[in-house]
Formats: C-alpha cells, sequence, structure tokens
C-alpha cells in the first residue's frame, strides 16, 4: 500500500513540475509572443514590461502595460491594439477588460471571478485602460471585443508587485516533498510499531515455555 502511495507521488512530483512549466510558454488556446519592449511607450519615460502579440481569429493583437514593474497601490496602464491580419485595419470598436485572479491557489481552490475595470474607444487606434490593485499577486486581464458578429477574447497575465522567491515550481515540488517526506515517516512508524509488536510476543512466548 505505502509502496503504491510513494509510487503516485513520485508520479505527482513529475506531473507538478510539468504543469509548473506549462504557464511560461503557453497561453490557453492563442499563440502568444513575449517579448521585452522599450520604443512604443509615448507618454512616459518608464518602458512597458512585456508585450505581447497575439494572432487571435482574423486580428492580431498587440497588448502593453505600463510601468514595467507594476506596484501595489500604484496606478498603471493597459495599452492595446489590435488590426486585422488581411490589410492591417485598425480595430474601431469598444474594448472592455476585465480582471481575475491567476494565483495557483485560486486555481486550486476556484477563483473565476471576474471584475470589469472598463471599456473604451479607441484612442489614436490604442485603447487606454487605467488600473490599480490593492494587493500583489497574479492577475489575468482579458480583452474582450466584437467584430463581424463574432466574439473575441485574449487574455494576458499581469504580475503587481515582486514575483514570488520560488514560483509555481518551487511551491509545487515543496508541496509534494512534503507528502513524501510525511509517507516515510509513516512508514517508520509501522515498522517500529511491528518491530515493538514482534518483540513482546516472543517475550510472551519465551516466558510461556519456560517452566
Amino acid at each position: 500500500m505505502t509502496k503504491a502511495i510513494s509510487f503516485y507521488l513520485g508520479r505527482g512530483l513529475f506531473v507538478a513540475l510539468a504543469m509548473a512549466l506549462l504557464p511560461s510558454s503557453i497561453a490557453a488556446a492563442h499563440h502568444v509572443l513575449g517579448r521585452p519592449a522599450y520604443s512604443l511607450n509615448e507618454d512616459s519615460n518608464t518602458p512597458p514590461g512585456t508585450q505581447y502579440e497575439v494572432q487571435i481569429g482574423d486580428y492580431v493583437v498587440t497588448y502593453m502595460a505600463y510601468p514595467a514593474f507594476p506596484r501595489p497601490d500604484s496606478p498603471g496602464r493597459i495599452n492595446l491594439y489590435a488590426s486585422r491580419i488581411d490589410d492591417g485595419t485598425p480595430f474601431a470598436g469598444e474594448v472592455t477588460f476585465k480582471v481575475r485572479d491567476d494565483s495557483w491557489l485560486s486555481g486550486i481552490f476556484g477563483g473565476d471571478e471576474q471584475e470589469t475595470l472598463g471599456t473604451q474607444n479607441p484612442d489614436g487606434n490604442v485603447f487606454r485602460q487605467g488600473f490599480l490593485f490593492e494587493e500583489e499577486g497574479d492577475y489575468m486581464i482579458s480583452a474582450e471585443f466584437e467584430s463581424g458578429g463574432e466574439p473575441y477574447t485574449v487574455d494576458f497575465q499581469l504580475r503587481i508587485g515582486e514575483p514570488t522567491p520560488y514560483g509555481i515550481l518551487g511551491v509545487a515540488v515543496a508541496l509534494v516533498l512534503a507528502a513524501l517526506i510525511g509517507v516515510s515517516l509513516v512508514q517508520r512508524r509501522r515498522a517500529m510499531a511491528g518491530k515493538i509488536r514482534a518483540a513482546h510476543q516472543a517475550r510472551k512466548k519465551s516466558s510461556h515455555g519456560s517452566p
């Protein structure tokens, strides 16, 4: 039984490592490219953090967050630009920005509640949405718009405050290692209890066998 538990925990460690590494390269069903951007901030000397370029449906969507390292209780801004893939025509409708918790705990215990940041019209073909978060953490920003009767939703990760020192990978490894240590302690206790029981039975036999 304990061998089976150890086997599944070992598999759990492998799966946890794999799942922890996935978010850095995969973003839902969209093809996301992340790269530093230092030349597209038109009204601030502070460069944006990461620029994401997403191809979704008939559009290419470019997203940037200002400042480069958003902090709690400090205002920030999202810039979004969308244009058609075929002819480069900028999207001229409305874009609604929403946010939800994107921490690993929210994925375990559930945290799909979304809040609307605002609905924006283009300003020089750029959609600008301000934000201010009271608490640091990992968040998912969703930009939603409709074109040609089809809805579009693009998700972008946003970190507020300093990144966690170990990240999801470290937390996953720590949890699995703690479980393995717990199983090891249980096995040792059972082995010790078995030895004590065997010694007790041996003493009983020897006492009954003596004249």
